[in-house]
């Protein structure tokens, strides 16, 4: 099972609390978190594009960093992780990220990849006057597959043509194109975000759910599968989980207890009212999870709460989950977090034992 890290581009991490860690993002901070994850065998890193936040007292994700350049820096500080920028596809043209991707693929000499989102958060595009309109809602896997297309067109054979309904290409071009194939993700999990990564993606990433379940999202995995029977393309579930953990069940328990005791009610009344302006969309996406009142402190990702070993024996459970690939790990604490999993946590992990092996090969 593949692990990697869910950088901390906002400001605190994905805890909407005023009792969790409090911090701004920063290279510096991000730089040690990858350089970390990296030396305990990570797989990859990946960061979320924002741009605008929830407010409150926390002023959860009002501070944020830009994807692309961050992990322009980001590869050049690292050799073998692989990471993964997200782009806002409503602003940016896929030409341009076709370009961008191309160039931070020099950089890392191929470790790079990209995430596409269609955008739900209507305020981060209408303040700048880029918002399409409501009905974007419904369509915006068809937009995303026209982008796609013009994407993987450029980077294999460096020139697009694309005559669509939201893209009109005109002899393209790219060069030069990428040394190695540019991997895409996708996080939809609604029925048509799951066709999407059927045909146009490497990856799916699905929320966790609940507390200490770790098997909970495998419904998803085998709505995945029936997708990509459709297409007969290979595509993996990674699975998002935030990792809270300490010496024993009960101090990572108390810490939890904590965390949501003190979550922030304006922020988290901020990200209802914005889930629910989707009225287009289905109940299964991913964005009617996220805004969920019941556990809306941690996004209502799903948690891992224990000590290192218990957190440790929950990730082997999820990697039994047939059609996963990984997961994509948060902490309540990055810098603390990626060290306690790389010493404390990998090693009592079955799943992960050809790490071990691997850095006491290399020692």
């Amino acid at each position: 099972m593949e692990i990697g890290v869910f950088i901390p581009i906002g400001n605190n991490g994905w805890l909407i609390s005023e009792n969790a860690p409090q911090y701004k993002p920063s290279f510096a901070l991000n730089k040690a978190v990858v350089q970390s994850a990296e030396r305990h065998g990570f797989d990859f890193a990946l960061s979320m594009i924002k741009l605008r936040g929830f407010g409150g007292k926390s002023e959860f994700w009002d501070h944020n960093l830009e994807s692309f350049t961050l992990m322009a820096g980001l590869a050049a500080v690292t050799t073998r992780i692989r990471l993964f920028a997200t782009a806002a596809t409503l602003v940016m043209p896929p030409a341009i990220v076709a370009r961008m991707a191309s160039t931070i693929d020099s950089i890392s000499d191929g470790r790079f990849g990209l995430n596409l989102v269609t955008g739900w958060q209507r305020p981060e595009y209408s303040q700048m006057g880029l918002w399409p309109g409501d009905e974007y809602f419904a369509r915006r896997y068809d937009y995303l597959a026209e982008y796609a297309t013009i994407l993987r067109e450029l980077w294999e054979t460096g020139r697009s043509d694309l005559k669509g309904e939201f893209f009109q290409m005109d002899d393209c071009r790219l060069s030069p194109q990428p040394q190695t194939p540019v991997k895409i993700i996708c996080a939809g999990s609604s029925n048509a975000g799951m066709a999407f990564s059927a045909r146009h993606a490497d990856y799916n990433f699905c929320f966790g759910v609940g507390v200490n379940t770790p098997k909970a999202f495998a419904g998803n995995t085998a709505r995945l599968k029936a997708a990509t029977d459709e297409t007969g393309r290979d595509v993996s579930t990674f699975v998002l989980f935030m990792i809270i953990a300490d010496e024993t069940d009960e101090e990572a328990r108390a810490k939890w207890e904590h965390y949501k005791a003190g979550a922030d009610a304006e922020a988290i009344a901020w990200l209802g009212v914005q889930g629910a302006a989707d009225t287009k969309s289905g109940a299964d996406t991913n964005v009617r999870q996220m805004a969920d009142p019941v556990s809306a402190v941690n996004i209502n990702m799903g948690t891992l709460v224990g000590s290192y070993e218990t957190v440790a024996r929950l990730l082997d459970e999820v990697a039994t989950v047939p059609g996963t690939g990984g997961v994509l790990l948060t902490f309540d604490d990055f810098v603390e977090g990626v060290e306690a999993f790389g010493t404390r946590i990998q090693p009592q992990m079955t799943s992960r034992r050809h790490v071990a092996f691997q850095r006491e090969a290399a020692e």
